[in-house]
């Protein structure tokens, strides 16, 4: 599999991207970047470079499913209370065991379960997860 690259959304706690950078992962913070990009700037940034966009902004599905913009992949945070520390614990879930599903899917991530949707694909395919 190719090097998994990130762009993470101005929402993301820097706890988040910190721990993907002690991880070893090439991360790209938008606070580091412009924090003033529209949504469709970020996904075309995330396209252009193949990172996959890591956000809090549900907005991000309708621009990947009814507006059919590609993606080269897309995790969205829905935890309740926005705990850092229980996104951190749920993005190490996350690389353990749905590493291979990061590129071209989007994944949506709660406290009780992950879900895989391909980008792209039927809705057969989709996948829920605990």
């Amino acid at each position: 599999m190719s090097e998994i690259k990130f762009l993470a959304d101005v929402n993301i706690e820097k706890p988040l991207i910190d721990f993907l950078l002690k991880q070893g992962y090439d991360i790209k913070w938008i606070p580091d970047i412009d924090c003033g990009l529209a949504d469709e700037d970020l996904l075309k940034l995330a396209n252009k470079e193949k990172r996959i966009l890591i956000t809090n902004d549900k907005d991000f599905g309708e621009l990947i499913f009814l507006r059919k913009r590609l993606s080269a992949g897309m995790i969205l945070f829905r935890v309740k209370g926005q705990r850092t520390q229980d996104k951190v614990r749920l993005m190490k879930k996350l690389m353990m065991g749905y590493r291979e599903k990061l590129l071209k899917h989007f994944i949506v991530v709660t406290k009780d379960k992950i879900r895989v949707v391909p980008i792209g694909g039927d809705k057969n395919d989709r996948k829920n997860s605990s």
